[in-house]
């Protein structure tokens, strides 16, 4: 499998519009092809996903396959579909967020109303969402993960995917350093347009991986060691070293027929989804110095 073009996204859960000269907090997009790497960033997600569709569109101008990866995750825990919309799919998750989800052109959401909405729909316990800003107050919204009975409310607290990753945090923390959950909750509402246009595959739950654009769930971690070097040798924000590196990466791979391995997902990926390089961070460094 091939890809003429491999496009990254850090995505970004901040609450107002990044300033000017604050890159670190903003949306990056690295994209790297034949002609080598650059990236951009955002001050919003409106404006990343603005560009997102544009990159899109001129791929398919110019008759090119793309690669696109987000570092959210793209499904939850087995049982958490079927609990919130009646269909064990993640597309049905994609789906009721898209609804419920507001997502402003400044930034501006409801991410931790709508967490503190689906733990309404868990009665056996607070929870699965967890943690918000200090000095605000969700009701319904733990602050802190102590107390949750993930058993009790028929799920886990992390996906196979994180047990795969070191250091990987559960989709359910919504704040704190390092956490997913909210980059998520603003994210799937995204990849559910996407995913309706037809040249679109969403990896790994839809099989047509030969469509002309294939958005999967990345891990930019999976090259701390690297992306350390480089933002430190440079002085450029991790967010940026880690796309860079990472779309650069996986054109490597790609280039080199070497992709396949990190295709390969167990069965629990159908619903949860899965990362794309899990258990291959040494293949992914490697190829960082192919030529």
């Amino acid at each position: 499998m091939q890809f003429d073009r491999v496009i990254v996204v850090d995505w970004s859960a901040a609450n107002l519009p990044t300033s000017p000269t604050n890159r670190a907090n903003a949306v990056w997009i690295g994209c790297h092809d034949s002609e080598g790497g650059i990236e951009w960033h955002h001050r919003t997600r409106a404006a990343a996903e603005a560009q997102l569709g544009t990159l899109i569109e001129t791929a398919r101008n110019d008759g090119l396959r793309l690669l696109i990866g987000f570092d959210f995750a793209m499904g939850y825990p087995a049982g958490f579909a079927a609990r919130l919309t009646g269909s064990p799919t993640a597309r049905a998750v994609w789906r009721w967020l898209a609804e419920a989800v507001s997502d402003g052109p400044d930034n501006r959401n409801n991410r931790f109303a709508v967490a503190a909405r689906i733990n309404a729909t868990f009665s056996e316990g607070p929870g699965p969402f967890w943690s918000h800003p200090t000095g605000q107050s969700w009701p319904g919204l733990p602050f802190r993960r102590a107390g949750i009975d993930y058993a009790a409310l028929g799920l886990t607290e992390y996906r196979a995917a994180e047990s795969a990753v070191p250091r990987a945090k559960s989709p359910w923390m919504l704040f704190n350093p390092g956490s997913v959950g909210s980059q998520s909750l603003l994210g799937l509402p995204m990849i559910d347009r996407l995913g309706k246009n037809p040249e679109v595959s969403v990896w790994p739950f839809d099989r047509a991986i030969d469509a002309r654009v294939m958005v999967a769930e990345v891990y930019p971690s999976l090259l701390a060691g690297p992306v350390a070097i480089l933002a430190n040798a440079h002085g450029l924000p991790a967010d940026q070293a880690q796309v860079r590196l990472l779309s650069r990466a996986l054109y490597n791979l790609s280039c080199h027929g070497r992709l396949a391995p990190l295709l390969d997902t167990p069965p629990e990926a159908q619903e949860e989804g899965w990362i794309l390089g899990a258990g291959h961070a040494p293949l992914l460094e490697e190829a960082l110095g192919w030529a």
